[in-house]
């Protein structure tokens, strides 16, 4: 099995994990229609809870990812339960032109710059439980240089898994009307763009607010019900990336976006499991740091994990928690389409089972081997999610979970070659239950 390694210090305790038997939730269908897209053929082939417990504290030197594989015996192939697809060409209405640093050659038979503000890129969800999602659109094309067109922006959409569509029903801008961020913006009206922050992740808090994770310091960033920043950046102490505006000539530890891919709030809404995205200069390499930051007290802990990936050139997609101690985490290569070799969704439990100073990783579903008998996302037999990135997991029910691709619109194509990805909505139901904490699903 593959571990991860604490930097803290805890007693262990055992983890046992049984099956449950819930059925996948009908979302309600929108009540307008969307433009509906052809379906893609498959590819070949209580009260509050504690802080999460940490075992002690081992000195020994870490097997290298390769030394040690995750433990694959307890979840079977999961079944694909409802498919549903935002065409790549939607865009908000009424909304600015964008691309316009992409030049003017045809990416993916899509020519830039493009007539609005496309509806892509979705690289965080929050489940509303009413069938709809809040999804957080990334900083754009790509990077930094080319993105100040794109304005930075959280959607609400609904899935008909009857109709196989997507109904984006609005959604707000990103924003900083009090001048929070210490440092200068694209726009004069400061409305955040793709050139200001790369955002990468999402959660809700129960007070409504967003708290979202960014690759360019990487920093931490608190906005209320509209979007509207609340303070100013949070910096990760002591990890700079390249982007990082406070560099000052310095050099970063981090290497471009591989700053706050993933992050997960604690189940009972005290705390942030921010997770990077790349290893820090020093550490082991394919090693990759959970930092713990207390709501109540707006600061990081100073606590730290280690996930650790199955190969050094993989990276994480999210991470959600399913307790006090355990995340689902998606790891994925860089590769796409019949390309793509690891597209997963882990189980990670932050309590020492065996009390080496590590902890598991336990495959929860392969997202390049799921089952299909009833031919949902095509052709009925085996169904693949061969995106480049899958950046969104949510959990509908115990067995049953949402996930998401980011289309890097006009970019990716894994679905089609040459053809630009649509924004998929998959559920999957897993083997057996994940035990989850019940306030998980409320």
């Amino acid at each position: 099995m593959t571990r991860i390694t604490f930097m803290t210090c805890a007693a262990t305790a055992a983890l046992a994990l049984a099956s449950s038997v819930l059925a996948a939730p009908a979302l309600a269908s929108p009540s307008t229609a969307t433009p509906t897209p052809s379906t893609p053929t498959p590819s070949s082939p209580t009260p509050s809870s504690p802080a999460p417990s940490t075992p002690a504290s081992s000195t020994a030197t870490p097997a290298t990812p390769s030394a040690a594989g995750p433990d694959r015996g307890a979840f079977g192939q999961a079944t694909l339960t409802g498919f549903a697809s935002l065409p790549a060409q939607t865009f908000v209405p009424g909304s600015e032109p964008s691309g316009s640093l992409l030049g003017t050659a045809p990416v993916n038979g899509i020519t830039p710059p493009f007539p609005g503000q496309p509806v892509q890129g979705f690289s965080g969800i929050v489940r509303r439980h009413d069938g709809t999602y809040d999804v957080l659109s990334d900083n754009g094309f790509g990077n930094k240089a080319n993105s100040s067109d794109f304005l930075l922006r959280i959607h609400r959409i609904k899935p008909d898994f009857r109709a196989k569509s997507v109904q984006v029903l609005g959604g707000f801008n990103l924003t900083d009307p009090r001048g929070l961020v210490p440092f200068p913006l694209t726009r004069q009206d400061r409305t955040l763009t793709g050139a200001d922050f790369d955002v990468e992740s999402i959660v809700r808090t129960t007070d409504g607010t967003y708290w979202i994770g960014d690759e360019f310091g990487p920093f931490l960033l608190h906005f209320d019900r509209k979007g509207r920043l609340l303070q100013a950046p949070i910096e990760l102490p002591g990890v700079k990336a390249p982007e990082n505006p406070a560099l000052n000539g310095g050099q970063p530890n981090l290497a471009s976006s591989k700053g706050y891919e993933g992050m997960a709030r604690s189940v009972d809404g005290r705390r942030l499991y921010p997770l990077l995205e790349g290893t820090v200069n020093g550490d082991p390499a394919g090693t990759l740091r959970m930092n713990e930051f207390d709501l109540r007290k707006g600061a990081y802990t100073g606590r730290r994990w280690t996930y650790r990936l199955d190969d050094p050139s993989h990276s994480i997609g999210d991470a959600i928690a399913v307790d006090r101690n355990r995340f689902l985490i998606i790891e994925r290569d860089n590769l796409q389409g019949d390309a793509a070799k690891v597209k997963r969704i882990y189980l990670a439990d932050m309590r020492d089972r065996d009390g080496d100073g590590a902890l598991d990783k336990t495959l929860v579903a392969d997202l390049l081997n799921i089952a299909d008998p009833r031919g949902l996302g095509g052709t009925a037999g085996t169904f693949r999610f061969p995106f480049q990135t899958i950046e969104d997991v949510a959990i509908l029910d115990d067995r049953t979970l949402a996930v998401l691709d980011d289309n890097n619109f006009p970019f990716s194509n894994g679905r089609t070659p040459g053809q630009a990805d649509d924004n998929e909505f998959i559920t999957i139901k897993l083997t057996q239950g994940l035990q989850a904490d019940p306030r998980v699903s409320r």
